[in-house]
């Protein structure tokens, strides 16, 4: 049997003996005939379920160890349910097997259905949660932003998109050249405050709810620069908005911040460098994870967003000499699609 099927059954049958407890638990009277259907699948090994039986809906999580742990997820979204911020319920958990019951937060991403009419209001949904959870105190021990977890990201440019998709080895004055570009935007991360950062803070992460947004994906929260969820969620993997008016959310952001205590940037001139600097590691990070699913994990769609990325970094190159190296090292590349394979 395929392990993918193998899992399921293995859901369905840890499934069977949580709902009647659970259902009894919550007052939802008898458990009702049921489907299990596919609610969405990402980039990772996480595998999502809707059950749906009569009026009622949850959604399953499949994190099949040894290649996933659900405990940050459930960790996670304990600190962000204190902080006021809609996230899932977690009604049953095997942490060991990595089988989760969560509450059912709608059908509907922001990717789904925001539009340049709507972008206003959605946006300010979110930045309102933001902030709710960058307020939240330091106290727990989590993962930190370090210099060494900043330098694995990057890395992850060289390793799989440009040796393993494009075929290129950095040696000599280039492979120098990078390496003072990763200690410039490794050492712009490292002196900004720092605040509790959900790291993938984008519209296919947040659903339409009420309240909302209800956040998900956010299971690789760590401490860190106070620019990174921020700048994610404005410059996204899956959908680009127009600079002037990403500069207007960022000041809007950043004055809110201000005004709710966030530990940001003195000054809006060092927070929109801080972000742009931030969005080049980031950028530069998920150009190799793309790369990295399509020829470790066989997932080649992702590839398709990489000139967007690409984009993002040259509009910020034009504006911060400080990057003209990475210029010169993009301009080297080869200007050809390579598929896949």
């Amino acid at each position: 049997m395929h392990e993918e099927d193998l899992r399921l059954q293995q859901l369905s049958h840890w499934l069977d003996q949580q709902l009647p407890t659970l259902f009894a638990a919550q007052g939802w009277g008898p458990v009702p005939v049921a489907s299990l259907v596919p609610a969405s699948s990402d980039a990772s090994f996480r595998r999502y379920f809707r059950w749906e039986g009569g009026d009622r809906t949850l959604i399953l999580m499949d994190a099949p160890p040894p290649r996933e742990d659900c405990r940050p997820f459930v960790k996670v979204a304990g600190m962000l349910a204190e902080t006021g911020v809609h996230v899932p319920r977690i009604l049953a958990a095997d942490v060991e097997q990595g089988f989760l019951i969560l509450d059912d937060l709608g059908h509907q991403t922001y990717l789904d259905v925001i539009d340049a009419d709507n972008a206003d209001r959605l946006f300010e949904d979110a930045v309102q949660a933001l902030l709710a959870f960058q307020k939240r105190s330091l106290d727990e021990p989590m993962p930190s932003y370090d210099d060494a977890l900043l330098r694995r990201e990057l890395q992850l440019f060289p390793e799989w998109y440009l040796q393993r998709h494009l075929g290129i080895e950095l040696d000599g004055e280039r492979l120098s050249a990078w390496q003072r570009i990763c200690d410039l935007l490794v050492a712009s991360a490292l002196a900004q405050p720092q605040v509790l950062v959900h790291r993938d803070f984008m519209p296919r992460n947040l659903m339409l709810s009420t309240p909302n947004p209800g956040v998900l994906d956010f299971q690789d929260a760590v401490y860190g620069p106070v620019t990174y969820d921020v700048t994610c969620l404005f410059k996204d993997a899956f959908l680009s908005w127009p600079e002037e008016r990403v500069r207007g959310w960022l000041e809007r952001y950043w004055t809110q911040a201000h005004e709710a205590g966030i530990p940001v940037q003195g000054e809006l001139d060092a927070f929109l460098r801080a972000s742009d600097l931030m969005g080049v590691q980031r950028h530069l990070k998920v150009i190799g994870i793309f790369a990295r699913i399509c020829h470790r994990d066989g997932k080649p769609r992702y590839l398709g967003d990489v000139p967007r990325f690409f984009a993002y970094i040259d509009a910020v190159i034009a504006r911060r000499p400080e990057l003209a190296e990475l210029e010169v090292l993009l301009a080297s590349l080869p200007q050809v699609e390579v598929p896949c394979v």
